[in-house]
């Protein structure tokens, strides 16, 4: 019986060895939503990760793939719908809309207003601290093909790269924190 009992002890000790070699400190987000609060809130939390000395990488797809596209930046070459997707959606994160109480815009004004009064950094001052700080930005590929969006009509980040959800699924299986915003 004491046997089988140590046998168990050393198996599940092993299982634990393997789960705390497997996970980072680090954070894996995938930014879901297009909205100005939600890209704020993946901003501010990734910001704040990275001050607790996490490794952190957001993983942009479908909608909030459209908040990292540089208004000056024109491509051509795109096809009916692509060109479609690009006049539907917002072109970079000063285009953005809040997700409750827009109020045709007058939401989104305000909010911002509180923000610069309150001293809160603007989502685009966010992303160059972003930067700075090393936070990894993947957009997802499948999102940009599906929206026809092109990597040269992306904003020039220091850490951003274009890739498939595997690498998503493999950034978070080595991460402490997991969250989808």
């Amino acid at each position: 019986m004491n046997e089988e009992i140590e046998k168990q002890i050393q198996e599940l000790q092993k299982k634990v060895n393997k789960l705390e070699k497997g996970t980072k400190d680090q954070l894996s987000m995938v930014v879901f939503s297009g909205e100005l609060d939600k890209i704020l809130a993946a901003m501010i939390i990734a910001t704040g990760a990275t001050a607790m000395d996490m490794k952190v990488k957001l993983f942009f797809t479908f909608w909030a793939t459209a908040s990292l596209r540089a208004p000056e930046k024109n491509v051509s070459g795109k096809n009916f719908m692509s060109k479609m997707f690009g006049i539907m959606l917002p072109k970079g994160s000063k285009k953005l809309k809040l997700s409750k109480m827009n109020m045709a815009g007058m939401g989104t004004a305000m909010m911002k207003g509180i923000m610069k009064k309150n001293k809160v950094a603007s989502l685009e001052e966010m992303f160059v601290l972003a930067g700075e700080l090393g936070v990894e930005i993947n957009i997802c590929e499948m999102s940009m093909n599906l929206m026809g969006f092109k990597k040269e009509e992306m904003i020039d980040y220091p850490h951003m790269n274009i890739c498939g959800v595997a690498t998503f699924l493999n950034d978070a299986s080595e991460s402490k924190v997991q969250l989808f915003i």
